[in-house]
């Protein structure tokens, strides 16, 4: 089933510099490259977790504000990001 959602956000590629995505607390993940992309959540330098994206697979990640995403190669702008909220 589709779900409905409000952009919090404009779209940005993620890179190997941690971002906070304006410190959303859900952030739509979108893998646009033709290879599968490791994406990393930290608080400070610690890991939280990670997860690989298949290519064009998309993902919701709950955080926290001060949480960060990053990915983990040079390839990474192909990697976008956006916060986002449920509606009903």
């Amino acid at each position: 089933m589709a779900s409905t959602l409000k952009l919090l956000g404009s779209e940005a590629a993620l890179s190997t510099t941690a971002s906070n995505v304006g410190r959303a607390k859900l952030v739509r993940v979108l893998n646009t490259d033709t290879t599968a992309r490791l994406v990393t959540v930290k608080s400070g330098s610690n890991t939280i977790g990670t997860i690989t994206l298949a290519p064009s697979e998309v993902q919701n990640i709950m955080k926290l504000p001060a949480e960060t995403l990053e990915v983990a190669t040079a390839a990474s702008t192909k990697v976008k990001a956006v916060s986002i909220a449920y509606t009903n």
